[in-house]
C-alpha cells in the first residue's frame, strides 16, 4: 500500500485540489462546502494560482492557498491551517479584503466587484461558542439579521470537531459531501476512515480520482522532497508558535506568583496574622513565613 501525504499540510493538499486539470476535485468540495441548492451548484471552477514556487515551499511565513474563480465571477480562495496563532479572525478578514480589492481596476465601478469567499479549513478548535464544524459567516444588521451585502462569505472547517463526531458515529460520509472530502484529510493515518472513503470512492468518480492523484502524488520521488521540505517549514512554526506559548504562560506564572507576594507582603505589614493570609492569597504558609522574614 502507498504511503500517502498528510493532505492538512498545505502542500499536498495544493497539489490534489488546486493543480491545474484537478479542477473537477475542487469543483466537488467547492459544492460540498458552499452547500448551494441543486439549481445553483456549480458547473465550473479556474484556478488562478495553481503554480507553487520553490521558495514558498522553505519559507514557514508564506501561504500556498488556493485561489480559484468560479463561472459567476465569485472568488473562493482555501486555506489549510495546521496551528492556531491566536489571530485568525484578522488574518482572515486581511486575505480576504486583499482579494476581494485587487478585482479593482482603474475606472471600474464598484458594483462589479464580485462575491469573495474564504474557505479555512483548522486542524485545531478555533470557535469555542458552538461545537459545530462547519461554520460561515457573513454581514448582517444587528436586530433584524437582513444583510448589508453578500460579497463577504467566510467558513471556518474545524477538523478536530468532525474528529469528534466521528468517534461518536454522529458523521455520515455516504450522504454528507462536506464530511466526506473533509474527512479525506485524516485518511492517510487512519485505516477506518480511509477504508470507508475507498468504498465510496467506488460509486463516486470524483472521490476516486482525488484517491488516484493522491496515491500519483504520493509515488513521486521529487514530490516527496518538496512536501518533506514543506512539512518541515510548517512543523518548525508549530514549534515556535508553542515556545511562545509557554513563554506567555510562564510570564503569566510569574505574574501572579508576584503579585500574590506582593499582597501578603501588604497585608504581614497591616499585622494580618499568616493563616488568614494563606486563605487570602493561596500561598503555603511557609511560603509567608518567608516573606515575613524578609520584611524584618
Amino acid at each position: 500500500m502507498t504511503k500517502l501525504m498528510d493532505l492538512k499540510i498545505d502542500f499536498a493538499f495544493k497539489q490534489v485540489f488546486g493543480k491545474e486539470g484537478n479542477e473537477p476535485i475542487l469543483l466537488a468540495f467547492l459544492n460540498a462546502a458552499l452547500q448551494l441548492p441543486k439549481e445553483k451548484r456549480l458547473s465550473s471552477v479556474e484556478i488562478l494560482n495553481p503554480e507553487i514556487n520553490r521558495e514558498h515551499i522553505e519559507d514557514k511565513a508564506s501561504v500556498l492557498d488556493i485561489h480559484a474563480k468560479t463561472e459567476q465571477g465569485e472568488h473562493v480562495n482555501i486555506e489549510i491551517q495546521l496551528a492556531n496563532k491566536f489571530d485568525m479572525e484578522k488574518r482572515t478578514l486581511y486575505y480576504w479584503s486583499r482579494i476581494y480589492s485587487a478585482q479593482m481596476q482603474k475606472g471600474m465601478p464598484y458594483t462589479d466587484l464580485a462575491k469573495t469567499i474564504t474557505i479555512n479549513i483548522l486542524n485545531f478548535r478555533f470557535l469555542q461558542e458552538t461545537d459545530r464544524f462547519h461554520t460561515t459567516f457573513h454581514l448582517y444588521e444587528d436586530q433584524e439579521q437582513f444583510p448589508l451585502t453578500d460579497v463577504l462569505e467566510i467558513h471556518f472547517m474545524e477538523i478536530p470537531k468532525l474528529m469528534d463526531k466521528w468517534e461518536q458515529r454522529a458523521v455520515n460520509p455516504h450522504d454528507n459531501e462536506l464530511e466526506r472530502w473533509l474527512l479525506l484529510l485524516e485518511a492517510d493515518d487512519h485505516e477506518e476512515i480511509r477504508k470507508e472513503l475507498e468504498a465510496i470512492a467506488m460509486r463516486d468518480p470524483v472521490m476516486k480520482r482525488a484517491f488516484d492523484e493522491w496515491e500519483d502524488l504520493s509515488r513521486d520521488e521529487k514530490k516527496w522532497v518538496e512536501y518533506e521540505s514543506r512539512r518541515k517549514a510548517i512543523l518548525d512554526e508549530m514549534a515556535a508558535v508553542r515556545e511562545a506559548e509557554i513563554r506567555q504562560q510562564r510570564a503569566r506564572e510569574e505574574g501572579l506568583a508576584e503579585g500574590k507576594a506582593e499582597t501578603a507582603r501588604n497585608l504581614l505589614m497591616l499585622g494580618v496574622d499568616v493563616v488568614t493570609i494563606s486563605k487570602a492569597t493561596g500561598l503555603s504558609i511557609d511560603e509567608i513565613e518567608k516573606l515575613k522574614k524578609q520584611l524584618h
